[in-house]
């Protein structure tokens, strides 16, 4: 039984929002979210099942989350009690708790929906857990954060996690068949601006209706329905989604990273614009190419380092929006450039060989002699001088004694490491030679 509300007199008389008019009467009326609530998804299995568990959703805005959770504490006949972390406290939580405790001795249940759960804090949190491991509540939390993050480790093993999708173009679309049933007209834009309405939406259904709505508002019936231009004109555009300390500034940073890892550069810029336009600071894209420069490329075109530190000052120097130009170039570079990561795997086997082998001494021919004692114990001794050797490469042993010398540093056959390659292979050669010789190269 879903919790209902005291209402005024006059409160069916009052205007209703399209997106409210529109709200799902039933979970199969949901949109965009099948793979969870179908037949066969988890929680339409549950319904079907009628036993509920803890869970959380995780999604986009005006996906469908509140909704989601009032339609299953009416399938589930629990009863239903919203809360919203950034308006209730503890004294909230208190009191809910205790209801649902004098329902639970009359023998129903109930459904504890917690709007943007991940905004209370680690021991608001923990106070739930008790509560949702004696079946007092069954817990059902909306966020629009990544739990992983965002949630106790306690709570999330006590909860599934359902990740809703952003609502694509086939359940927009049945949003706007529902809107021009409700309005008893079609929706006045042209197939081209239709395609752009359901672009500015960026998946969220609730943004979208409002659209819709604010469209019948401006276009009366018998007038010509608006082209993209005039869409443009008749609605604001917004800001698309990105939380600069949230998961989607890792998520696009990351998509630009492994864009350019690729060598796709039209995707590199891609994810670059996007970042741009969902404000994120230039000079944390400029250090992310920095790392690129030596991660991915190194010594494959030595040059990208310079360049991303170039591209970085250029940014430092003129400031938005001159000096996006200076990065875009970088990260054109860097798509471009021949891509090697024999750097990166170099130094990390190396530092794990220096932990392995701790605190062995460098050999005693390669360590300077400053004393009359240190010349007496053999410090310098037989240590070959590279320029004075017919090749300047004498092959002598710069490991530890008793090490095994190892190769770290592997080029690969791509840019400038080809050129690094050979002069490798040749050192190899003279190494050898004086190996088997038993002095100079």
């Amino acid at each position: 039984m879903v919790k209902s509300g005291s209402g005024s007199l006059f409160e069916a008389e009052a205007p209703r929002p399209l997106a409210d008019r529109l709200r799902p009467t039933a979970l199969d009326q949901v949109v965009g979210q099948e793979h969870l609530l179908g037949p066969k998804g988890p929680i339409g299995r549950m319904v079907a099942a009628h036993r509920l568990s803890s869970m959380v959703l995780w999604g986009p805005p005006g996906c469908g989350k509140t909704t989601i959770a009032r339609l299953l504490a009416q399938a589930t006949t629990l009863a239903f009690e919203p809360l919203s972390a950034v308006f209730s406290g503890v004294a909230d939580l208190r009191k809910v708790f205790e209801a649902a405790k004098q329902r639970r001795q009359a023998g129903q249940g109930t459904l504890l929906f917690i709007d943007e759960i991940h905004r209370f804090n680690r021991s608001q949190q923990d106070g739930f857990l008790p509560y949702v491991e004696d079946g007092t509540v069954t817990l059902v939390g909306a966020t629009t954060e990544n739990p992983s993050f965002e949630l106790n480790a306690a709570l999330l093993s006590r909860a599934q996690v359902f990740v809703l999708n952003r609502l694509g173009e086939e359940a927009l679309e049945k949003l706007i068949g529902r809107a021009e049933a409700e309005e008893g007209r079609a929706l006045p834009l042209t197939e081209d601006a239709r395609a752009a309405l359901k672009a500015m939406a960026d998946g969220d259904g609730r943004y979208f209706l409002n659209l819709v709505e604010e469209i019948y508002a401006v276009v009366r019936p018998g007038e010509d329905p608006l082209d993209t231009n005039a869409l443009t004109v008749a609605v604001q555009r917004r800001m698309p989604l990105y939380d600069k300390a949230q998961e989607g500034h890792y998520n696009l940073i990351s998509a630009l990273h492994k864009s350019l890892r690729g060598s796709d550069t039209d995707a590199a810029l891609y994810w670059y614009s996007r970042m741009l336009a969902g404000g994120e600071d230039p000079r944390y894209i400029a250090r992310r190419l920095v790392r690129f420069a030596s991660e991915d490329i190194g010594m494959a075109d030595p040059q990208a380092l310079t360049i991303a530190l170039a591209a970085w000052d250029a940014y430092e120097r003129l400031g938005s929006p001159e000096g996006e130009l200076a990065i875009a170039q970088c990260v054109i570079y860097l798509g471009t450039a021949p891509k090697s990561n024999a750097a990166y795997m170099a130094i990390k086997q190396a530092q794990r060989a220096a932990k392995e082998t701790g605190s062995l001494m460098p050999p005693m021919h390669i360590l300077n002699a400053p004393t009359r004692l240190m010349k007496d114990l053999g410090y310098g001794k037989g240590y070959n001088y590279d320029h004075d050797t017919a090749d300047g490469f004498s092959g002598q042993n710069y490991f530890p004694d008793g090490m095994a010398r190892r190769e770290f540093y592997q080029p690969v056959e791509r840019g400038f490491e080809r050129e690094i390659k050979k002069r490798q292979d040749y050192w190899a050669k003279l190494r050898q030679r004086a190996a088997e010789g038993g002095g100079e190269g």
